[in-house]
């Protein structure tokens, strides 16, 4: 019986439990993305090319501005974050203060909360991306979270508010918006950058 059939005929027999951290390192190393939201096993197929070019753009970006202000650390996917025994995702892309990352930082993972986290939709991961992810962020206590939007050359940022994070403020390449946060203060992303092809 393979690894994954093994984990949802356990799960099957136990449906008042949800998988945990423990079923989750259990899981293939197949090349997909898997992770857990509310003990839920989600599977995501390889990003394509224009998902990892506007990736590597973004690190890219802030990566060369944290050499300048090593202010935080800022981590490409995969990298698991584990935000409680039944939570674990991988995001795109996350940003950690110093102070966070002296935390939460191990040598396997991120063992809790990143300020920032940015999701590259796609075709498959859009629905979730923008509903079941963004509540697990907010319920986390994420500060900002950036949905990257590649059909359209948009982003959309959900920062922290008094009651959680608060409703999207969508940037366009097309009127040559320019991306900051409050979490890398000098830093400007234009969005012409981050869509570069």
């Amino acid at each position: 019986m393979s690894v994954m059939a093994g984990i949802e005929e356990r799960r099957t027999a136990r449906t008042a439990l949800r998988l945990t951290y423990d079923d989750f390192v259990h899981f293939p190393d197949d090349g997909k993305r898997h992770e857990l939201i509310d003990g839920e096993h989600y599977v995501t197929p390889s990003p394509n090319v224009r998902h990892q070019g506007i990736l590597g753009n973004l690190h890219l970006l802030i990566g060369n501005w944290i050499e300048t202000n090593p202010i935080g650390r800022v981590f490409m996917a995969p990298l698991d974050v584990v935000l409680s025994n039944w939570d674990v995702v991988e995001p795109d892309l996350l940003y950690l203060s110093n102070e966070r990352a002296a935390q939460t930082l191990t040598p396997a993972n991120v063992r809790g909360v990143p300020e920032l986290v940015v999701e590259i939709a796609s075709k498959g991961t859009r629905r979730r991306d923008e509903t079941i992810k963004r509540r697990l962020y907010d319920r986390a206590g994420v500060s900002e979270y950036w949905v990257i939007d590649p059909a359209i050359d948009v982003v959309r940022v959900s920062r922290r508010e008094e009651k959680g994070l608060g409703r999207p403020i969508e940037l366009s390449r097309e009127t040559s918006d320019v991306l900051t946060t409050p979490l890398l203060p000098g830093l400007q992303l234009p969005l012409s950058r981050i869509f570069r092809e």
